[in-house]
């Protein structure tokens, strides 16, 4: 990804020298990191909301208002990740590194892979 805006749920403080959140939908904060020419130019640091009735879709609404392109996740449900499917933002996977800068370098790279429904959690999911 050479342009564009990343967002990587974070713990606080957030920014590039933070760690990343596991709990996608309850982070304290999201990392937001705009790409121009494969270089990062501007991080800011968003506040999540509260989660409230339905609260899956709160990040996707609040990301999609921040204009943002992609989010590396370490995992989420199947609701946020087709709600983000439905807003044009592409959700990228790495379930290993607790940092944000690498993973952040490694999309810019081409490095991650779109998350797939292989990857997503279990939580709440009735068949």
């Amino acid at each position: 990804m050479k342009d564009g805006r990343i967002a990587i749920p974070s713990m606080a403080p957030g920014g590039l020298e933070g760690k990343r959140s596991g709990h996608f939908g309850h982070c304290d904060y999201f990392t937001l990191v705009d790409v121009e020419n494969g270089e990062i130019t501007n991080v800011t640091i968003v506040p999540n909301q509260e989660h409230v009735q339905g609260g899956c879709m709160v990040p996707v609404n609040l990301l999609a208002q921040y204009k943002v392109d992609a989010l590396i996740v370490a995992g989420m449900g199947i609701r946020p990740l087709m709600g983000f499917q439905q807003v044009g933002i592409k959700v990228y996977y790495d379930g290993e590194r607790p940092e944000i800068r690498p993973v952040v370098e490694d999309l810019i790279a081409g490095k991650l892979p779109l998350m797939g429904e292989e990857q997503v959690c279990g939580g709440g999911m009735q068949h």
